[in-house]
């Protein structure tokens, strides 16, 4: 969320604010567990009527404070729900299938390639491109533990590298850091979180693997993937066959209109519209209506997915903004000054809150610590000192690692699931997946900060 002027940030917001998105978490948490068919009916119910309650508190107490986060809060959310539907929506017109075999081998390879291609789409890119191949690529011996970890490596940590890959980076490249930045300081970390993950994958993938083949269960490796009926005619031969290049066009449109907001506020003084968003959109519409429909039935593609989406981030987006003023507020008493203490705290909140102004709001501390402007000029002094080049490498790992530990860390990882269901994979509770990633993820960021930030 874009900082409010400083004459309206004075106005503190109550704690007792931030109950609605408690309430919001935990009805995600909770309610498909305990009503599961009153949740499945009723959700865009309860997260619009939340977003509500936070939305008539902002109006009528706050005055214009009020109504700049709330207008603030609508531009951020229009962005956001544009690039993920009209990445979905694009990608649902891409047929991907790979001639290999059903392997662990095969299906980390996969993995490591989405890890890098998050890197030039973006994750939400990379994860609704590649998720349907995966799946196909598993079918058989699919297993929830498959695409929790297709969300720790293509969703979250493979978008390290550069400002495509995460929202919070590409929120940094707008604010001053160099374009290459990431690149160049953060590539060891990438390369020891997402090698570790792999790894972890690998292994937990053989033992699944075996645990089928001495019950019997292990299906027969096909040496492709099987795309469901009806497909498009494809050659056998090729190793990898790939349908749908006039939607992948506009898939690279879509992820190069990310730019057309900063351009258009650098360049001709217009900003506070969310014009890149209206463009993504508008070439959603129209990769869907171009796209081949027999592709559309070969990926099943439907808009259940970017639905549940919609309705549940507009909830959190609204409700998350009392939450996100009170860390803004209180940062500066939280204690944090070292690398370690910004790695943490950066991403403690990143799995709780958006990531990307839980990026900003630490950024704006550490610049505070040393009496510098959020600017690129006060970047670039920040950058130009190690100590201060070492804090932003914690906030930015801090911002994109976390992400991953909750569903609702960042973006892709509740399309992804969504995706996932809709093809009849029973996923993880909210509660269940953070016990994956307490189990899996979080010893590889331990590890990364044992090695490079403590």
């Amino acid at each position: 969320m874009l900082p409010a002027p400083p004459a309206l940030a004075a106005q503190a917001v109550p704690i007792w604010l931030i109950i609605p998105f408690a309430a919001m978490l935990l009805s995600i948490a909770i309610a498909p567990l305990l009503a599961p068919k009153f949740w499945h009916r009723r959700y865009p119910v309860v997260a619009l009527a939340l977003g509500a309650v936070v939305a008539a508190v902002y109006l009528l107490m706050f005055g214009a404070h009020g109504r700049h986060v709330l207008l603030h809060t609508g531009i951020e959310y229009v962005s956001f729900i544009a690039l993920i539907a009209s990445l979905f929506i694009a990608s649902g017109g891409v047929l991907i299938r790979v001639r290999a075999r059903n392997t662990p081998l095969s299906n980390t390879i996969l993995l490591a390639i989405g890890a890098v291609l998050a890197n030039l789409i973006g994750t939400t890119g990379a994860s609704v491109l590649l998720i349907r191949p995966y799946m196909r690529m598993t079918a058989g011996r699919l297993r929830p533990l498959h695409i929790v970890f297709f969300i720790f490596i293509v969703s979250n940590c493979g978008g390290a590298l550069t400002p495509i890959g995460d929202p919070p980076l590409y929120l940094g490249y707008l604010k001053g850091v160099p374009f290459f930045w990431t690149f160049e300081h953060l590539r060891p970390m990438w390369f020891v979180a997402n090698f570790s993950l792999l790894a972890f994958y690998y292994l937990a993938d053989v033992v699944i693997s075996r645990r089928l083949a001495r019950l019997g269960k292990l299906p027969p490796s096909p040496s492709h993937d099987p795309a469901p009926h009806p497909a498009p005619h494809l050659d056998d031969a090729a190793p990898v066959q790939i349908q749908g290049f006039g939607s992948i066009l506009f898939l690279l449109a879509i992820v190069a209109a990310v730019f057309i907001d900063p351009l258009l506020a650098k360049y001709a003084g217009i900003s506070g519209y969310p014009i890149g968003a209206a463009v993504q959109l508008a070439l959603a519409v129209a990769a869907y209506k171009l796209a081949d429909p027999d592709i559309h039935a070969a990926n099943r593609f439907d808009f259940a997915p970017v639905k549940e989406v919609a309705y549940l981030f507009a909830g959190i987006f609204i409700t998350m903004a009392p939450a996100l003023e009170y860390v803004a507020a209180h940062a500066d008493q939280l204690g944090v000054e070292s690398p370690t203490n910004f790695y943490f705290a950066t991403g403690l909140l990143s799995s709780a809150l958006d990531n990307a102004p839980t990026y900003l709001t630490f950024l704006q501390l550490a610049l505070g610590l040393e009496h510098l402007e959020l600017s690129p000029g006060g970047i670039a002094t920040l950058l130009a000192d190690p100590g201060g080049a070492s804090t932003l490498s914690a906030i930015s790992l801090g911002a994109v690692f976390f992400g991953a530990m909750t569903y609702i860390g960042n973006g892709p990882n509740f399309m992804v699931k969504s995706i996932a269901e809709e093809a009849g994979v029973k996923m993880p509770s909210f509660f269940a997946y953070i016990l994956y990633a307490l189990c899996f993820l979080l010893p590889v960021l331990v590890l990364v900060w044992a090695i490079f930030l403590r």
